[in-house]
Parts: C-alpha cells; sequence; structure tokens
C-alpha cells in the first residue's frame, strides 16, 4: 500500500490530527496519529492488517502489542495471520503481561505497535514477553513515524504499513512552545491540555 493510500485512510477517519500535540514519549510534534480512530473502521482496520501482514516474511505463534493503542492493531494482525493475540498493559505504571495471558517457552511473538515513535514502549513490552519465556522475533506498526528500524541494534526487523519522518522536538527545544502555544496530549495517558 503506498503511503499516500494510507493516509488516506488516516484523513477520512479524522485520525491525522495537525497542530501541537505531545507524544506518549514526552517528545513534541505538529501531527498526530489517532490510530484508534481508523482502527475503529473495521474495513479499514482489515484491509491495513491484511497489507500488513502481506510483508509478514518470518515465522510467528503469536501477536503481541502494548495496551491500549495497540489492542485492537494486535487483534488484527493476528487475524490477518490466523495467529492467536495478546497484549500487555500497565499496572502502577509498570508494563505486564495479566488476564492469564501465558507462552510456552520459546515461543515465538510479533510485537506490534498502532503508532511508532521512539520503541521505548516496544522495548519495556519485549523485556515483559522475554521474562515470560517468549522469544520477540520481530516487531511491526501499523505507521512508524520514526522514520528508521528502532530495533535493528536487537536484530530484529521491522515491518511496517507506512514509513513516515514526522518532526519532534524535545519540550525545551519545540518552536510551537517558543511562539506560547500549549502541547496537547491526545493519547491515553493523563497529561496537561489532554484531547482524549
Amino acid at each position: 500500500m503506498q503511503e499516500a493510500e494510507v493516509f488516506e485512510h488516516f484523513r477520512d477517519s479524522g485520525a491525522l490530527l495537525e497542530g501541537h500535540f505531545e507524544l506518549s514519549s514526552g517528545l513534541h510534534s505538529d501531527r498526530y496519529f489517532q490510530c484508534a480512530l481508523v482502527l475503529s473502521e473495521p474495513a479499514r482496520a482489515e484491509v491495513l492488517a491484511k497489507d500488513f501482514a502481506s510483508q509478514v516474511n518470518v515465522e510467528v505463534d503469536c501477536v503481541v502489542g502494548p495496551a491500549m493503542g495497540a489492542v485492537v492493531w494486535s487483534q488484527e494482525v493476528g487475524r490477518a495471520l490466523g495467529k492467536r493475540a495478546l497484549f500487555t498493559e500497565r499496572k502502577d505504571d509498570v508494563m505486564c503481561l495479566r488476564r492469564g495471558f501465558s507462552f510456552q517457552p520459546g515461543e515465538r511473538v510479533l510485537l506490534v505497535e498502532d503508532v511508532l515513535t521512539t520503541g521505548g514502549s516496544a522495548r519495556e513490552v519485549i523485556e515483559v514477553l522475554e521474562a515470560q519465556g517468549a522469544k520477540v522475533v520481530a516487531c511491526g506498526a501499523l505507521l512508524n513515524r520514526s522514520g528508521r528500524n528502532p530495533f535493528e541494534e536487537l536484530g530484529l526487523p521491522l515491518f511496517e504499513v507506512v514509513r513516515t519522518e514526522v518532526k519532534t522536538w524535545e519540550p525545551k527545544e519545540c518552536p510551537l512552545c517558543a511562539a506560547g502555544g500549549e502541547a496537547v496530549k491526545p493519547g491515553s495517558r493523563k497529561g496537561p491540555g489532554e484531547l482524549a
């Protein structure tokens, strides 16, 4: 799928926001991708997941995504690959595996994110999964906004529906803040000026 086609799905569903945003990584940006909106439409989610699944060229037993953002995405990718889908979640601000989810020793996992920026949350998930005996064999994203593979040094391939590079800034270097703007945090974690 071409980048323009993917962005058309985002625009048509209202999932591409423009303004002044604080990302879950703490970085600021002038664009925000609210994947929950594009994935809330089953037909769009299915098309995007099938495109993603067609790229996966490693053997996996299970798909895992971090809550909240990647719960629906991991389910859709799992469906497209014919594999079970699980999710990790935060408890007391610590990423963990709950709800009776478990792995067989050495079970091969495809770790997916909805939007990938720094890979920080995914690295937390990798630690959790490996502590549970799973083996992460690849990572993936609906939208990789970093413009690179942040897992390359771990030797993990990265599959993605679209890769784009979106400007981000540390808050103290953010030109939007310098102009007097206040960042809005539209994601699921609480923060100043939160939308959702």
